[in-house]
């Protein structure tokens, strides 16, 4: 596959892959298009005839294809043709020839894209077989017929392309085009025409120019002549007054190349038409550019023909061109660059034949007002100066004097313009003429701007006048003699300074070109040049990288210059000057030290002086420096380096004459106003001093005393105002230079001088006095000087070296003034570095001396600096207000202060000391002060650790305390900080290892861990910080010894208030990281570690430290669970929030969460529930107290359960949780809170806030249950029962266990799977001592049973058996619950009841035969659930006991209680269902029974009325009278009303039809009822004895007692 054509090399014949790649074509994605077209290529390469004949065959039979796509197989074959035309043979060229012409002119209409296709085809093969296209071209070519249009620009390009081949054609050609000019009426036509003659002129103006090369070079110019001359007459005269633009331009383009091929005579007498003409089309075209090429060409055929009209068409000419030039050419459209090109060659035309004109027009225009106008003169002059110089060589004089004003000009664009003609007239030889010099001197000054004087790009006048300035020193030789030695003198000049770059590099070339000439011949005489070169190239080279590297330039022509300076240099200089080019080189401008800098090169001076070793020589010298002091005005920086400079060439002066009066001289004539003056002139007195102490400190006490110093004071006291500032600065410059002096000067004999001279005279100058009074100055200047002055003093003495054992009597005084200048620097802003330069001062003064402390004298208080010296940290520095030099240096100033300080005490109690006063910037809630805080202490604990050196192991006591300070500010909000922070607890991890008895460059793999941190360290991701101080809790937590941990854990929750969220992140990280590394060796102190947890939880209200210490307790209960359990439940009831939180804290992990919730079951089983207490008063029932442990576990399990985590684990212990909690509420269930708590819980529930959860023990026990529910997936448990309102029932003594059965019942429907374990916990509490958890129990056991979930679950046998065994409790409640719950069988499961009949049937029997019920409770639930019981029970299980049961329940008929009323006589009637089997004995039954029921029928209570019509209706098929039964299946239906008189006296008719033998027991049953409660029975008993005896016959009347019945007894 060929990666430039994208064809696959299959070998496959070429035409079917060409045929393959044409019906491609149609694809109209212009990317796939040109993909086939580069394919047909490459085939071509390989197989070009037959691709060429493929593409022929397929055009020719796809007529009908569209011509976009035979443009690509058009185009294919005009490539295959150009790259293998050498190859084709003349009959595949005919094919393709012939195709092309037809598919040229195919179309009558102009489809450019498609027919200039098959032109180019055409012209790439006229390249080789011109006759062969020329002949099937002509064809198409015909005398007195319109050609096509490409017909003709076929022509033209094949005149252009084959010269040779075509010109002799072109007369034949012209012969038939010129009739068809008349023709052409279309503009295009008449374009294409234009296009036609203008090539054709070209191409036989070449051919006449190769004759030596044509093939027939006998054919002549006039040849054509008068061809082209007619036609000239008929694009002039007709066609160039065309108002189509685009036509115009066309025989513009022809008429120029046409012009040189007219014959001259014709072409004379057109010029006075032609000319104008041409010119005229200026003022109707934007485009010039083809109107000055045929301009140019019309200009250039008429000198050829020396054409006279030229001289009149002069002015015209000038005026019209001169314009065209002053319009700027834009760059960004070529054909106004052109133009200009063209314009600039007419002015070449001209100023060759008129030369004089030509500058006549041109040089005052120089003069113009017009910028346009110079600038464009200017170019046309260099044009004229290049392109004609023969002519303007006796002009050379005239135009250098019309140069001045141009010179002077301070226009840009005019500056550039000047430099290139400078540029031009030096090639010509103009600046050899006098007032040459005029332009290189101006050429420099363009070189010297200053940078900041325009935009320094590759155009700007500086850039293009070095540019300029370098060529011709090294390109044109004939300037060599111009420029040297002449640009020397522009060496010195500051002026000049800016240009000192490209100057140096000339020299140095122009040099090295003299001493290739000779050896004397670059040697300068200084007599004739005045010119000393050493000074200023050193001197600029103080700041070597700017002006584009000058201090390289100058130091290499000092190089070159070598012989010139001194004969005794070249030896040195050859070996230090390169070494010094090399280190600018190897430095920018940023990393180049400019100390280090200045100090090689005077370092170098100071060789170049040993060198020359001539006092006469240097005396010059250091007199010529002095000399050039006044040039540096305003060049602070290079004169402060010339005074240095001086200094040096002093302190080689033998002569100490020379010196004094040299010193002399620069006190007298220094600019004192100026910093930089005083700096230099200071540091010129210290460098003296070197080798001339005494000379210096006696000039500096001389000038004092002189006439020069009073006369200053003197004349400054007529102005008042200035003279206090001009003195101050003179007073400043004194004490500096006694400053540098000292640190100069040799330290044995300058100590000696340092109290008794320079001191004394420092302050003197210092401190002035007013009415004998001493006042201390304001001015800011020269308490600064007087600061630095004392810092160098301080410095020259701790530099002392063996004069250590020097005593500094005055050390604290000094300490005490720096003190006091700290102190009155403003504390809210800096604004000057007086507080900086103090504090270094401070560091020099407190640095430990190894010298004895002489007696009497006090040793500085370094306590005195800490609360100053760290002001620094408070101050709001913004960036637009302090230099950030400022700031930087007084950071530097702080921290070498506190390294004194420190070195002072390098011990942990020295460090302890630091960080005391440190330890509140590090903490502050300001960026700036933590970040200045956390700098300043890794610097100090790097000091610290680079100057220990340990003897003796020894604890590194607060290594806890510190690392806690750091540790958490690895998150801080600042990156700085961050990775400062780091870096501390870095430092102080080695410091321990170092106490610990390792060495000091020992590297442990941990802590070296903690540099791979900071890297993540520089964004603030918070993961990443989590990440960070988790790992560097790791490395802590292995190298913090066993003692410090507790300490260290300690500083960390101090941590948690900080400020900085993130930092009080961080503290809760490494806490946790801690503890889980190293927490379980730290049972004992769990207590007060949870006590902390909870004070910080008050401390703080934030939602990350309230997680964080969930974690912390978390883990601490992970290792030490009954200490965490045990700690927590001895906290204060109620809870408060942040107990709560705590306890919430437990329920992270499932298996933790269970063991926590396994031990609080413990501690509520444990212990008992509630203890008795008697009231004081004498009566008084005793109360039930809860006990607390019991009581606060509860409320423990609430807050672990209340958590969302906690739900696996309390579904694990969902039975035992479920069983200890509703035993626990049975057991609260009236039982009262302590006294203590019941004044805590009404304090808590009148408090502010949300209303706290209730502390009473039983709401606490239900509200935990509840949350256990919800928390065990039992929501719809608690749901129901709370819309039930039975979490109230429980709470009440009275109806606790009816809440129960409503519990029991939502367990059974809503949590059946969960019931086994429940009753297998639950059945040992039936024999609980407590009679609640028996009842709780019991109730609950009662209202299972009501369901049929234990019959699924298995578990009926197992509750039945249960609680039958509780059938003889002593609580009457449970005996009752107990009856309840078997007769419950019946609804639950009530095909079992027929299984266990008997025994359900004995136990319902046994409670009616309950000895200890006085209130019938039991009975009544005995009947209730018999009555259940009999739908189910086998027959012969009741007929053994029907009568028994028959007559038990008889008593209760009329029993004062409804519900032991309606019970029984329901009951009775179901036992009447089993009546058949004994049907005498239960008939007697009924008729007992009868009487009472139908007057019951009469009781208050409609539930009894029921209950009669009830057995009634059942006892009446039993009773042997269709008609007493129908009656009361009739009439006694449920909800029926009853007429009772109508009733009775029915049944009464009745009774004594079928049972007249009964009348008198009837009548004694309702004599008893005579005296019944209730009225309504009272009134039915006669009524009813009343239709007895009214239905009676007379044979049974016998039977009434009257005097019975009328007594009613």
């Amino acid at each position: 596959w060929s990666e430039t054509s994208g064809v696959c090399n299959l070998h496959l014949p070429c035409s079917g892959l060409a045929t393959t790649l044409m019906d491609a074509t149609t694809d109209k994605d212009p990317l796939v298009q040109e993909q086939i077209y580069n394919a047909l290529c490459y085939l071509g390469e390989s197989e070009p005839e037959e691709i060429l004949h493929s593409c022929d065959e397929y055009l020719r039979q796809h007529d009908k294809l569209a011509y976009p796509h035979r443009v690509i197989i058009l185009k294919a074959m005009e490539t295959v043709v150009k790259n293998n035309i050498a190859l084709l043979d003349k009959s595949t060229a005919k094919v393709v020839i012939f195709l092309a012409s037809n598919e040229m002119t195919k179309s009558k209409e102009v489809i450019r894209d498609w027919q200039q296709a098959a032109s180019s085809v055409l012209v790439a093969v006229g390249q080789r077989f011109i006759n062969k296209v020329m002949e099937e071209v002509l064809t198409k070519f015909q005398p007195g017929i319109l050609p096509h249009y490409f017909v003709l620009q076929t022509f033209a390009n094949l005149s252009v392309s084959n010269v040779f081949g075509m010109v002799p054609f072109l007369n034949s050609i012209l012969g038939t085009m010129l009739p068809m000019l008349g023709m052409a009426k279309q503009d295009h036509m008449k374009s294409v025409f234009c296009y036609a003659l203008q090539h054709f002129s070209e191409s036989i103006q070449e051919y006449l120019a190769n004759l030596d090369k044509a093939p027939d070079p006998t054919v002549r110019k006039d040849t054509f002549s008068n061809e082209i001359f007619s036609a000239y007459e008929v694009l002039f005269n007709s066609w160039l007054q065309h108002r189509e633009a685009k036509l115009r331009l066309a025989v513009v383009e022809a008429i120029g190349p046409m012009s040189h091929l007219m014959p001259g005579e014709k072409l004379e007498e057109q010029l006075p038409k032609l000319i104008p003409g041409i010119l005229a089309l200026y003022k109707k075209h934007t485009e010039a550019f083809y109107i000055s090429k045929s301009l140019c060409q019309i200009l250039e055929a008429s000198v050829n023909i020396g054409s006279r009209s030229l001289d009149v068409q002069l002015d015209s000419l000038l005026g019209t061109l001169h314009p065209q030039i002053c319009a700027p050419a834009d760059p960004s459209v070529p054909l106004t660059v052109k133009n200009h090109t063209e314009v600039l060659r007419c002015f070449t035309v001209l100023a060759c034949s008129f030369p004089d004109r030509v500058l006549a027009f041109l040089l005052p225009k120089l003069e113009s007002s017009n910028e346009r106008t110079r600038v464009g003169t200017l170019l046309i002059m260099r044009q004229i100066i290049n392109s004609a110089p023969s002519q303007m060589e006796i002009k050379k004089p005239f135009i250098l004097s019309s140069m001045k004003l141009p010179l002077q000009d301070s226009n840009n664009k005019v500056k550039r313009a000047v430099v290139q003609v400078v540029s031009a007239m030096a090639h010509h030889g103009y600046l050899e003429q006098p007032g040459g010099e005029a332009m290189v001197e101006f050429l420099v000054r363009q070189c010297a701007l200053p940078p900041d004087a325009e935009d320094l790009t590759s155009d700007s006048v500086q850039s293009i006048s070095i540019n300029t300035l370098f060529l011709l020193s090294t390109t044109v030789d004939r300037m060599n003699n111009v420029l040297w030695p002449y640009l020397l003198e522009f060496v010195t000049p500051i002026q000049f300074t800016n240009a000192l770059t490209p100057l140096c590099r000339s020299l140095m070339y122009l040099a090295m070109k003299k001493e290739e000439e000779g050896e004397n011949a670059s040697l300068i005489r200084y007599d004739v040049n005045a010119f000393v070169p050493c000074p200023s190239p050193q001197v600029v080279s103080s700041q070597p990288h700017a002006g584009a590297c000058r201090g390289v330039a100058a130091l290499r022509l000092l190089h070159v210059l070598h012989g010139s300076v001194h004969p005794s240099l070249a030896p040195l200089w050859s070996k230090r000057v390169p070494l010094l080019v090399e280190h600018i080189e190897e430095n920018t401008e940023q990393s180049l030290s400019q100390k280090e800098w200045e100090e090689k090169l005077l370092l170098f001076l100071q060789e170049t002086l040993a060198a020359v070793a001539d006092s006469a020589w240097i005396g010059h010298f250091v007199m010529e420096m002095c000399r050039q002091l006044s040039s540096y005005n305003g060049f602070p920086m290079e004169k402060n380096f010339l005074y240095k400079c001086i200094g040096t060439t002093l302190g080689a002066c033998s002569s100490k004459d020379l010196v004094q009066k040299q010193l002399q001289e620069l006190l007298e004539t220094a600019r004192y106003h100026e910093e930089a003056e005083r700096e230099g002139l200071a540091s010129c007195f210290g460098i003296c001093a070197i080798n001339h102490l005494e000379e210096t400190l006696a000039k500096l006490e001389e000038f004092v005393r002189s006439d020069v110093f009073k006369k200053s004071v003197g004349l400054f006291s007529i102005f008042k105002d200035r003279s206090d500032n001009e003195v101050e600065k003179i007073k400043s410059t004194l004490i500096l230079c006694y400053g540098y002096v000292a640190i100069y000067a040799p330290k044995e004999l300058v100590l000696s001088r340092i109290e008794a001279d320079i001191l004394k005279n420092i302050f003197q100058y210092f401190n002035t006095k007013v009415l004998g009074i001493k006042v201390e100055t304001k001015d800011l200047t020269l308490k600064l000087c007087l600061i630095r002055s004392i810092c160098m003093i301080s410095q020259a003495i701790c530099n002392g070296g063996k004069c250590g054992d020097f005593s500094f009597s005055r050390k604290a005084e000094l300490v005490a003034q720096m003190v006091e200048f700290m102190k009155a620097e403003p504390q809210d802003t800096m604004r000057t570095p007086i507080r900086q330069r103090a504090m270094i001062t401070c560091t020099y003064l407190v640095y430990p001396s190894s010298a004895p402390i002489p007696a009497g004298m006090t040793e500085p208080d370094p306590s005195l600096l800490h609360p100053v010296g760290l002001m620094v940290l408070v101050h709001p520095w913004l960036w637009d207000e302090v230099l950030p030099v400022l700031y930087g240096d007084t950071m530097s100033a702080l921290k070498d202060l506190l390294k004194s300080l420190l070195q002072r005490n390098l011990t942990p109690h020295g460090l302890q000391d630091m960080f005391a006063h440190l330890g509140p910037w590090i903490k502050s809630s300001k960026d700036h002060e933590r970040q200045r805080a956390v700098e300043v202490s890794a610097a100090l604990l790097d000091f610290y650790l680079s100057k220990l050196n340990v003897s003796t192991v020894i604890p590194f006591y607060n290594l806890s305390v510190l690392v806690a300070l750091f540790s958490p500010r690895c998150s801080d909000a600042v990156a700085s900080v961050r990775l400062h922070a780091v870096d501390c607890v870095y430092c102080l991890l080695y410091i321990q290892l170092c106490y610990e008895g390792f060495a000091r460059d020992h590297r442990d793999e941990m802590v070296e861990g903690l540099k791979v941190l900071k890297k993540g360290l520089e964004e603030p991701d918070f993961t990443v910080l989590f990440h960070t101080c988790n790992n560097m809790a790791m490395v802590v937590g292995k190298r913090v010894p066993p003692d410090q941990l507790m300490s260290l854990l300690l500083a960390l929750f101090e941590g948690l208030v900080d400020p900085d969220r993130n930092c009080s992140r961080a503290a809760t990280v490494m806490i946790n990281s801690l503890l889980k590394e190293r927490g379980a060796v730290l049972q004992e102190k769990v207590p007060d570690i949870m006590s902390i947890i909870h004070s910080k939880l008050e401390e703080v209200d934030e939602e990350h430290i309230r997680k964080a210490a969930q974690q912390t307790v978390y883990i601490l209960a992970s290792q030490h669970k009954s200490v965490v359990v045990s700690s927590l439940l001895g906290s204060a009831l109620p809870f408060d929030s942040h107990t709560c939180t705590m306890w919430r804290s437990l329920a992270t992990e499932p298996t933790l969460t269970s063991e926590i919730l396994e031990q609080l079951l413990e501690k509520v089983n444990r212990d008992v529930p509630y203890k008795e207490s008697k009231g004081f008063l004498l009566g008084s029932s005793s109360e039930r107290i809860a006990t607390p442990l019991p009581l606060a576990a509860t409320c423990a399990l609430y807050e672990i359960m209340s958590a969302p985590e906690a739900g696996p684990a309390v579904l694990g212990l969902y039975a035992p949780l479920f069983v200890t909690l509703l035993l626990r509420l049975s057991c609260t269930v009236g039982v009262q809170l302590p006294k203590n708590l019941q004044s805590r819980e009404r304090r808590s529930s009148s408090s502010q806030g949300p209303a706290p959860r209730s502390l009473h023990p039983c709401s606490s026990a239900v509200q935990t249950l509840k949350a256990m529910l919800v928390r065990g997936g039992s929501e719809e448990v608690a749901r129901a029962v709370d819309s039930a309102g039975a979490w109230d029932l429980m709470a009440s003594p009275e109806r606790h266990h009816e809440g129960i059965t409503v519990l029991a019942g939502a367990m059974a429907r809503h949590a059946g799977p969960r019931l086994p374990l429940i009753v297998k916990n639950l059945i040992p509490t039936l024999s609980s001592v407590f009679d609640s958890q028996r009842i709780t129990t019991t109730a609950f056991f009662a209202e299972l049973l009501n369901s049929n979930v234990v019959n699924d679950l298995l578990l009926l046998e197992t509750v039945m058996d249960n609680m039958t065994g509780r059938q003889k409790d002593p609580c009457t409640l449970v005996r009752m619950l107990v009856l309840r719950g078997l007769g419950n069988v019946a609804s639950g499961s009530p095909d079992k009841v027929r299984k266990h009949g008997a025994k359900l049937l004995a136990s319902m029997v046994n409670g009616m035969d309950d000895k200890d019920d006085p209130h019938n409770l039991v009975a009544l639930e005995a009947m209730s659930s018999l009555s259940k019981l009999l739908d189910h029970v086998e027959e012969r299980d009741i007929q053994s006991m029907l009568l028994h049961i028959a007559i038990r329940i008889r008593p209760f008929f009329d029993s004062e209680q409804p519900e032991l009323r309606h019970s029984s006589i329901v009951l009775f009637g179901h036992l009447s269902r089993f009546s058949h089997s004994h049907c005498e004995v239960f008939f007697e039954q009924i008729l007992n029974g009868l009487v009472t029921l139908l007057l019951h029928l009469q009781d208050p209570s409609p539930e009894v009325v029921n209950a009669c019509k009830f057995a009634l209706r059942m006892c009446g098929p039993s009773m042997g009278c269709e008609g007493l039964r129908d009656m009361f299946l009739n009439h006694l239906r449920e909800g029926r009303s009853l007429h009772y008189g109508e009733f009775i006296n029915n049944v009464c008719k009745h009774l004594m039809q079928s049972y007249p033998e009964m009348l008198n027991r009837l009548i004694l049953t309702n004599l008893f009822y005579f005296k019944s409660n209730w009225v309504d029975i009272r009134a039915a008993a006669p009524m009813f004895i009343g239709f007895l005896v009214l239905h009676v016959d007379e044979d049974h009347c016998q039977q009434v007692d009257l005097d019975q019945l009328i007594s009613g007894e």
